[in-house]
């Protein structure tokens, strides 16, 4: 693993773990430091390739705050793979390569002045910088969160979650699959939740991050509610190497994902999303 010039996308950035929170029982969020004359910023919904030293190379969203990057970059990861374990079992000391970052995000600016935001299980990763963002900038009438997961133990950010109903910035609605013990929320389908939102759908915007049949289910229940294609934006996903648009290991129709995406607006997404994965 050699160091990185900025500018260079190929050559893995030799990043310290500088600190490390277990989410749940196969979820770790790990906090990266970037050398200061490397680290080029991000913007949410963006993502980092990220390498396990002797294992492989993953792509994984950023998750931390755009406003609060300090020089580290956060990334969310749940042990599915070998190098996804390897990097979830990251201690604080230890060193990961790092690419990027790669690939269109959200685009706040252009959203409208309701932001719906819809997350299932490690999804909530790839909204949350924009979650964060959402709540510093000040220019939204309303933020609404809603958070899908099978089990309630298995919700990421908790100290985030509880912030944020607490609060008067972000109006949070939870929906687990499964009950625990003790579990006061809501039991069903994230669109349940939505199916109950009133909104202007000329003034909404919504942001789907998730399992595919979910953002499906959920495009579909705000096009019933009159939200435009265009204002429907969704974060796909396909098997991302180079984040360049060189090897096409992430095409998807005419689409290169780590390039053109991973965020689309519905109206490209929704006849790609038929498209099984590879």
């Amino acid at each position: 693993m050699h160091a990185n010039m900025f500018g260079d996308q190929l050559v893995p950035t030799p990043c310290k773990v500088v600190a490390r929170r277990d989410e749940n029982s196969d979820t770790s969020t790990l906090t990266l430091a970037a050398p200061a004359q490397w680290f080029p910023g991000f913007r949410p919904g963006q993502f980092m390739m990220v390498y396990a030293r002797g294992v492989g190379e993953i792509p994984l969203s950023i998750s931390g705050d755009p406003a609060h990057a300090d020089h580290t970059v956060v990334h969310t990861v749940r042990a599915v793979g070998a190098v996804s374990r390897a990097l979830r079992d990251a201690s604080v000391g230890d060193v990961v390569g790092v690419r990027g970052p790669f690939g269109k995000g959200w685009d706040l600016d252009s959203a409208k002045d309701d932001l719906i935001v819809v997350a299932g299980g490690v999804g909530l990763a790839a909204v949350r910088s924009a979650v964060l963002e959402a709540q510093s900038c000040g220019r939204f009438r309303r933020v609404v969160l809603s958070v899908g997961a099978r089990r309630p133990s298995d919700l990421l950010y908790r100290p985030d979650l509880d912030a944020w109903s607490q609060g008067d910035l972000v109006d949070l609605e939870l929906s687990v699959d499964v009950t625990e013990p003790d579990w006061p929320g809501h039991v069903g389908f994230v669109t349940q939740s939505l199916n109950r939102l009133v909104l202007e759908p000329g003034r909404t915007t919504v942001l789907l991050c998730g399992p595919e049949p979910m953002m499906r289910m959920s495009a579909r229940t705000m096009l019933g509610k009159g939200v435009g294609r265009k204002n429907i934006r969704v974060s796909l996903e396909r098997n991302m190497q180079c984040g360049t648009g060189l090897c096409g290991h992430c095409q998807l129709g005419e689409l290169l994902l780590c390039r053109d995406g991973p965020v689309v607006d519905y109206g490209v997404a929704e006849p790609l999303l038929a498209v099984k994965e590879l």
